[in-house]
């Protein structure tokens, strides 16, 4: 087997040993602590910041562009799924048209 196809197979068990754990841990509880779930509501948005604060801070204009689009189609419809679209839409479109 190739490295990467290892790197592969390796990251796809690690995540699927992440999940379980964490289902196998929380099912033994028959109640989650307020704040337990308070923080786990709240993994989403700490994923989604990690992704967009590196092209926010060290991106180029493509990436602001799309972003800015981003945050206008949320604040105009409010749907996550169009902001994804149009912003990925916008980002592509910008990266191949400026290079």
């Amino acid at each position: 087997m190739t490295e990467t196809l290892w790197i592969i197979v390796g990251g796809a068990l690690m995540t699927y040993l992440a999940r379980v754990g964490g289902h196998l841990v929380l099912s033994r509880f028959e109640r989650i602590h307020p704040r337990v779930e308070a923080g786990l509501n709240a993994v989403p948005a700490a994923v989604l910041t990690t992704l967009v604060a590196p092209a926010a801070m060290n991106g180029g204009i493509p990436e602001i562009t799309s972003l800015v689009v981003a945050g206008a189609i949320a604040w105009v419809w409010g749907g996550m799924m169009p902001m994804f679209l149009i912003g990925g839409a916008v980002l592509i479109a910008l990266r191949h048209l400026l290079g």
